[in-house]
């Protein structure tokens, strides 16, 4: 569990990426339909990674400061992305700020990617209750407890998805089975074929169907099929970029709202791929120019609770 797993890195840079770039409004109202793809297995596949992830052989003081750390950022930026939301002419945009609306975005439903961070730290804290304490019940009856709580959590306080909840579960599944990722989502070139013939019913361009969990399985495995044939400098940068997706999760919604401005200045480009570059450029560089500056002003040890948040580039 301590040492990175190149493929996995890859993988989370990809979902990142894809995260971003739909997150830009100008590009992604062009595409629909192909929004419509990536929002179906972009985020299932990161909570599915998440899930497999998350480490809880921690003490419960060690995991509990693990998640505060999570927390604090998820605090400060949400708060942010709120007052923004309600003062800047964006589609999610709020009305009558107030303390009970701020508290009920920062407690209950969160707006914008943030609302990842939300269900990481209550599934999380599910799964370590869960399965830390030592005893008699098997990994199985455990898993069925552990969907049993995120049920509760969905349907009686409604505070997090169940279908999101439940591709968390299903990482954790993979991770309690002591199965590699890898072994479990067999690398295949051939899973472009069922890919494309689910993709091409629109119906299964739904994260909830059972369609669209087939197609988060395909692309997973069509991915990692790829990733032994990519150049090593792209795998280095992947591998980068990959374990460091919390920075660009934070930070990255600052540089897809101020990429509006580049609107007027892009907008000979009628396929928007122009905009896309440049604006998913742009927010890459500005997240890690956030957190180099948090890492250069010292402020990283109350931001991150780590002394460096950003490592150093190794190819």
């Amino acid at each position: 569990m301590n040492k990175r797993v190149a493929e996995i890195d890859y993988l989370k840079c990809v979902f990142i990426l894809l995260m971003i770039a739909f997150h830009l409004v100008f590009f992604s109202d062009k595409y629909p339909w192909v929004k419509q793809w990536v929002y179906t297995f972009h985020m299932p596949a990161f909570l599915i990674l998440s899930g497999y992830l998350m480490r809880i052989e921690k003490r419960p003081d060690e995991f509990g400061r693990m998640m505060v750390w999570v927390l604090i950022p998820y605090l400060i930026m949400e708060a942010g992305y709120v007052v923004l939301s309600a003062v800047l002419p964006v589609r999610e945009k709020v009305d009558g700020l107030s303390v009970g609306l701020l508290l009920d975005k920062l407690c209950l439903h969160p707006m914008g990617p943030y609302w990842y961070l939300h269900t990481f730290m209550l599934c999380g804290v599910a799964y370590y209750g869960v399965f830390h304490p030592r005893g008699k019940p098997g990994v199985v009856s455990r898993l069925i407890v552990l969907g049993v709580c995120y049920a509760i959590l969905a349907e009686c306080f409604r505070v997090v998805s169940l279908p999101n909840a439940l591709y968390f579960l299903a990482g954790v599944a993979v991770r309690r089975g002591g199965v590699e990722f890898t072994s479990f989502f067999r690398p295949s070139f051939w899973a472009i074929v069922p890919l494309v013939w689910l993709s091409a019913d629109a119906a299964n361009l739904d994260r909830f169907t059972l369609g669209g969990a087939a197609i988060v399985y395909l692309i997973i495995s069509l991915l990692l099929s790829v990733y032994p044939a990519l150049p090593q400098k792209v795998k280095g940068g992947a591998s980068y970029v990959g374990s460091h997706t919390l920075i660009l999760l934070v930070f990255s919604p600052v540089f897809t709202m101020l990429s509006k401005a580049l609107v007027p200045l892009l907008a000979f480009d009628p396929s928007g791929l122009v905009f896309l570059m440049v604006a998913l450029g742009i927010t890459v560089c500005g997240s890690f120019g956030l957190a180099w500056c948090l890492d250069r002003l010292h402020l990283s040890p109350y931001f991150w609770g780590k002394e460096r948040m950003l490592q150093p580039f190794r190819t």
